[in-house]
């Protein structure tokens, strides 16, 4: 039996840029409603929070909102779904939603066995502990036999199981599924622990202590007891809507990196660095790739900013989380956010 004749590189290329190849069911119904249809939390401070007009802002957000620029040239262009931890998967999996951008963690059970593809990480986090300073507590090693607040149908439970066995500790878990009631179990009393990942403790210290208490009145421990990388997911099958969610994410670091901001963003349009023309599109070429406008980046930098930008808006030091970026400083910062090239 004859073996056919495989393609040379530069006509495969050819082949993949023409576009035919990348054509997905998925892209191809997002462009056909005109919106991204995003699935968010039920509300986390800085990083997904709808206010009282029902706009949402956040550092998860600003990926939709990235991806709607990508695609759409226009960032508003996003229909937000709020879902719980227990209702995120179903919600991608049934398409109800495009794309989720929640705080999920990347898993390799998650990544192969729910059907998911897991783009570029949006935030290194690590689960921790919350306790009030009443307890007494300034070490997770000192909790044996609390009571302690989680969700269900999270890497945040069985993170908690896995340190208690480790430590030899025993511990009451109050499983609640929504947010909202499980802040209220812990600033009530009902448990004296409140376990997620370190973020979301910044974001309900910062936002969501009921008065008379003060956000002063409770101390995040420590100890960080997991590797929690945050990232958006979309489901298998389309990988042109995948490339372009991870390389909108990829957009906004390359952006920082060579210090194109909303601000320099005009100045920058007028550089002779090739790679910043390839960024840009002026130098065209990346935005055929992804099957978008050769303004592809220009859209995202314009509408939402670069990664520093957001971050700085959303958890850092223009927030009120404060939160120091830490892991999440670029790679050439001493970080772990680090972006192939765009080229």
């Amino acid at each position: 039996m004859r073996t056919a004749t495989l393609p040379t590189a530069i006509g495969l290329a050819a082949f993949l840029i023409s576009g035919s190849a990348l054509a997905g069911k998925d892209l191809d119904a997002i462009k056909a409603r005109g919106a991204v249809i995003c699935g968010v939390g039920t509300g986390t401070a800085g990083f997904m929070l709808a206010d009282s007009q029902g706009k949402w802002t956040g550092l998860n957000v600003d990926v939709c909102r990235a991806v709607a620029a990508a695609i759409f040239g226009d960032a508003e262009k996003v229909k937000y779904v709020p879902l719980t931890s227990q209702q995120r998967f179903t919600a991608v999996q049934s398409g109800e939603v495009d794309l989720l951008s929640n705080n999920t963690t990347v898993t390799l059970q998650r990544d192969t066995a729910l059907g998911l593809d897991f783009t570029a990480v949006t935030y290194y986090d690590g689960q921790g502990f919350m306790v009030n300073k009443k307890l007494g507590v300034k070490s997770a090693k000192e909790l044996n036999g609390a009571t302690v607040c989680v969700a269900p149908g999270t890497t945040t439970e069985l993170n908690l199981a896995d340190y208690f066995r480790a430590t030899k500790m025993n511990f009451k878990p109050v499983v609640i599924e929504k947010v909202e009631e499980i802040r209220a179990a812990f600033f009530s009393g009902r448990c004296d622990v409140y376990t997620t990942d370190a973020s979301g403790l910044y974001s309900t210290r910062a936002a969501n202590v009921p008065p008379p208490a003060k956000a002063d009145d409770f101390i995040i421990l420590p100890e960080i007891i997991s590797k929690e990388p945050l990232g958006p997911a979309v489901r298998h099958g389309d990988n042109q809507f995948a490339d372009i969610v991870r390389w909108s994410q990829y957009a906004m670091l390359e952006a920082e990196e060579y210090g194109i901001s909303s601000a320099t963003l005009e100045e920058m349009m007028k550089s002779e660095n090739p790679t910043i023309k390839r960024i840009l599109g002026t130098t065209p070429g990346m935005g055929k790739a992804l099957g978008l406008d050769e303004k592809w980046v220009y859209n995202i930098i314009k509408q939402v900013g670069n990664y520093g930008e957001s971050f700085e808006r959303n958890v850092g030091s223009g927030s009120a989380l404060k939160i120091d970026r830490g892991y999440n400083k670029l790679w050439t910062q001493g970080g772990l956010q680090y972006a192939p090239p765009i080229r």
